[in-house]
């Protein structure tokens, strides 16, 4: 069957695959309420320039380049994050004229993304990054899927080849826009430089609106030579996109339904995620479920959106989460849940989970759904709205509290028994030297991780208590994103602590970033806590594998280094470190932690502090895959 060119392409267009991509993938990476027509909103190429309404504005004419960055300056975009090439040069011209936006160069575009991605999650706002065509814009893909995995609204900017190659297998060229469907809420890739400020203005909309994530802007260098006057459009007309225009509410008769379930619960548990710190929600949360008395669990993305210390949290909960969390959930007869997902980290055994609770589920993302758990009472929703209604129906006498006493009794006893704990007998551990950081900063710091035990550590033993304090790469676990990550936390906000804690495989990911934060005077800190291994899949090994080390040893493995062979201890970190022009120090006794913490923490610039630690502790709790949270590992005899 021949097939029929999308609107907006001509058939010898060499970019005509590229349109037929947008035509049989439209839509597909959206969630099934955010999808919209592609081919109205022609991402490709068009024929006629879109009308414009009277009050666009017409601006000066200027090259493709500084139209993008002028468009960039009306979206309020004051740092970007970008690494220059050969189809990027242009872009990076454009950007040394602006007086609003401060470029930062990372030494890796990968680095770059994960600037981004941390600026974003610090500030609450879409941020960008940037990279030239081939492998420029490859390097960023790990970074897109991180953000779309955690729900972060990032725009990256590619450089793209002459429109004349697309197609050609020219040099560094690559079908940028293809590749990121799976893993983006939208691509565009712009060939006619009429689109630019449209496209820009579109691409922050959908980044930021409904459910956030990534979005890709592919622009061809003859595109950013064109010289033109842009149109500045001051609305946009997205038919079929669902973002703040059309933000989903629940009803009142489902609100007040959530509140009878309330009511006649037993064992009520509110179960809250990352969509609750996106929506800016935490301050409605802590009202509602102090008008309820509803205990609350959190997972790792939902940190600090309900405070560690409040009396009804039950902090987090999930495969290395809290025993009381687990359990809570595990016997809850009411089992509420809002901006979260029910992801396998959660769940465990989905037919083990919250067996006998009655679920509701509440989330601006319709396909998210009876996705991986079936609920009974699934509501489409902006959370922030809902739990503000909730309140007020609260307020209105809508509530008849329910006695849970003796559910909180018993909480409370899990609690007592069975806390986060470690053994102090031996060498410093992670989970040590991260409580003492906690308690010299008295919590008031912005923290990042890498992947593995550490990143589970930190959730443990620095109590989180506001949003936006605990960044670590969850949905997609990559490591090499704590470093990077903390450099944009910083630049987001200068005036507060930001330290990345980190493990020494994760760190040498992306240790070149220790340049971009030497040269651009940005002062994160950066805990390496060195055991010499890959230490979550070491404990895998001792688990599962009796112990067989494949490939997780990071130093010599017939001369394993540590706390108490120090000579071997390899790379040497502190020199690493002083080779970048970033100050450091290397701690291996106890009674010396506090003060280099401390010394960390007052130096005027960058910093590593290196902890030697040993590498056979294991996060505990852990509920093993395949098992319920009833069969949660709480000790190392189990």
């Amino acid at each position: 069957m021949k097939q029929r060119a999308p609107q907006g392409c001509s058939v010898l267009d060499l970019s005509a695959f590229y349109c037929l991509s947008a035509s049989l993938f439209k839509g597909a990476t959206l969630p099934s309420s955010q999808k919209h027509n592609t081919n109205h909103h022609s991402i490709m190429k068009t024929d006629t320039a879109i009308d414009s309404p009277e009050q666009d504005e017409i601006g000066p004419e200027m090259k493709g380049a500084d139209v993008l960055v002028a468009s960039l300056e009306r979206e309020g975009v004051d740092v970007v994050f970008a690494y220059p090439g050969g189809a990027s040069m242009e872009l990076h011209q454009a950007l040394t004229k602006s007086e609003k936006i401060r470029t930062i160069l990372p030494r890796m575009e990968q680095g770059g993304g994960f600037m981004a991605h941390g600026y974003a999650r610090a500030k609450g706002e879409a941020s960008v990054c940037m990279a030239t065509s081939g492998p420029g814009a490859t390097n960023l893909v790990t970074c897109i899927a991180d953000a779309y995995m955690d729900s972060i609204p990032l725009i990256a900017i590619t450089g793209q080849v002459y429109q004349q190659f697309i197609g050609k297998t020219a040099f560094q060229e690559t079908d940028f826009f293809g590749m990121t469907l799976p893993i983006v809420k939208h691509s565009f890739l712009v060939l006619d430089k009429k689109d630019l400020p449209r496209v820009v203005k579109e691409a922050f909309h959908i980044a930021t609106t409904g459910r956030p994530g990534p979005v890709v802007i592919d622009i061809p260098k003859d595109v950013q030579q064109a010289m033109f006057h842009p149109t500045f459009p001051e609305t946009i007309d997205l038919p079929g996109y669902q973002g703040d225009m059309t933000q989903p509410h629940a009803s009142d008769e489902e609100l007040v339904k959530v509140l009878d379930l309330i009511g006649k619960a037993e064992r009520p548990v509110l179960y809250i995620g990352g969509g609750i710190v996106s929506a800016e929600a935490h301050l409605e949360l802590r009202e509602f479920a102090e008008l309820t008395g509803v205990p609350v669990a959190s997972t790792l993305m939902g940190l600090g959106a309900f405070d560690a210390e409040h009396p009804q949290s039950l902090y987090w909960f999930g495969m290395h989460g809290t025993v009381a969390g687990n359990w809570a959930v595990c016997d809850s007869d009411l089992l509420i849940c809002a901006g979260a997902r029910f992801d396998d980290r959660i769940t465990g055994l989905v037919s083990k989970f919250a067996p006998n609770s009655e679920i509701v589920h509440i989330d601006i993302d319709v396909s998210e759904h009876n996705k991986n758990k079936r609920v009974q009472h699934a509501i489409h929703s902006d959370v922030k709205y809902a739990l503000t209604r909730l309140v007020e129906l609260c307020k209105e006498g809508k509530l008849q509290k329910p006695d849970i006493s003796a559910w909180m009794k018993t909480i409370n006893e899990w609690k007592e028994k069975y806390p986060f704990s470690y053994d102090k007998s031996g060498h410093i551990t992670q989970q040590e030297a991260i409580e003492a950081l906690y308690e010299e900063t008295k919590g008031d710091a912005i923290i990042t991780t890498g992947v593995g035990q550490h990143q589970m550590w930190a959730a443990q033993f620095f109590k989180f208590r506001e949003p936006r304090t605990y960044i670590s790469s969850l949905g997609l676990g990559t490591m090499g994103f704590g470093l990077p990550a903390a450099i944009g936390a910083k630049v987001a906000y200068p005036e507060r602590l930001v330290v990345n804690i980190d493990g020494d495989g994760c760190f040498l990911m992306n240790v070149q970033e220790l340049a971009t934060s030497a040269i651009e005077k940005i002062n994160a800190k950066s805990i390496i806590l060195n055991n010499q291994h890959l230490g979550m899949v070491v404990q895998w090994e001792d688990l599962l594998y009796e112990s067989v080390r494949g490939q997780t040893i990071l130093c010599d493995k017939e001369n394993i280094g540590g706390p108490d062979n120090l000579d071997a201890i390899y790379p040497d970190f502190v020199t690493i470190a002083k080779g970048f022009g970033v100050a450091g120090k290397r701690v291996v006794k106890r009674e010396d932690l506090r003060a280099a913490i401390k010394e960390m923490i007052a130096h005027d610039g960058p910093y590593l502090l290196e902890v030697i630690v040993p590498y056979t502790e294991h996060v505990l709790p852990m509920i093993k895959q395949g098992l319920s949270a009833k069969e949660i590992l709480i000790s190392s005899d189990q």
